[in-house]
């Protein structure tokens, strides 16, 4: 079985991997003391992965208040699905709000589009 996780966390944990990323490449643009023009390159360019970040910080805040909030069948707390399958953030339940999906093998596949607009259905 695959490894899936909640697709919040996905973002969340995409938006803090470009701040590492972003002091990463300011650390590096140290090395390069004796020339200020390339050292000031790595430090604008670590700056824009920061606020990289904070854009999907704010992207994905704005997204998390539109999502539904549901109690999970497996532990009880009270989750976010956004889209039609989702995982509970806590214990990685497979949650679905669409009643042709329940029953049906978890796959992230049903989120997708397909080319005509609809969304994709299995039966």
């Amino acid at each position: 079985m695959a490894k899936y996780s909640n697709k919040i966390n996905k973002i969340r944990t995409f938006a803090l991997s470009l701040i590492f990323i972003g002091f990463a490449v300011m650390y590096a643009g140290i090395f390069f003391r004796t020339s200020p023009i390339i050292m000031t390159i790595f430090m604008v360019l670590g700056l824009l992965f920061i606020v990289a970040s904070t854009v999907v910080y704010f992207w994905i805040g704005m997204l998390s208040t539109k999502t539904v909030q549901v109690i999970c069948p497996g532990c009880g707390k009270q989750t976010k699905v956004l889209g039609r399958v989702d995982i509970c953030m806590f214990c990685n339940e497979p949650l679905t709000l669409d009643p042709s999906l329940e029953g049906k093998e978890f796959d992230e596949k049903y989120n997708r589009k397909q080319k005509d607009g609809s969304q994709t259905r299995e039966s």
